[in-house]
């Protein structure tokens, strides 16, 4: 066994890092709560909330300089 631990001993340690680890995930998935859902239209560029907030406001600063 890696690092000459036993058997019974680097189980153990597997297990107890897949359970850390699955409960990490789902404690993280259940709060912060993804949208999961797939819409049929895509939507425009800026509209996710998922996108920086300076997205939009770098895009508002570029319109009004082109206007001037």
């Amino acid at each position: 066994m890696p690092a000459g631990t036993s058997w019974p001993s680097y189980l153990k340690m597997v297990t107890a890092s897949m359970v850390a680890m699955l409960a990490g995930a789902e404690v993280v998935h259940r709060y912060y709560r993804p949208d999961l859902s797939i819409p049929e239209i895509p939507p425009k560029r800026g509209e996710l909330k998922t996108e920086l907030l300076g997205l939009k406001a770098k895009e508002n600063q570029d319109q009004i300089s082109q206007q001037q």
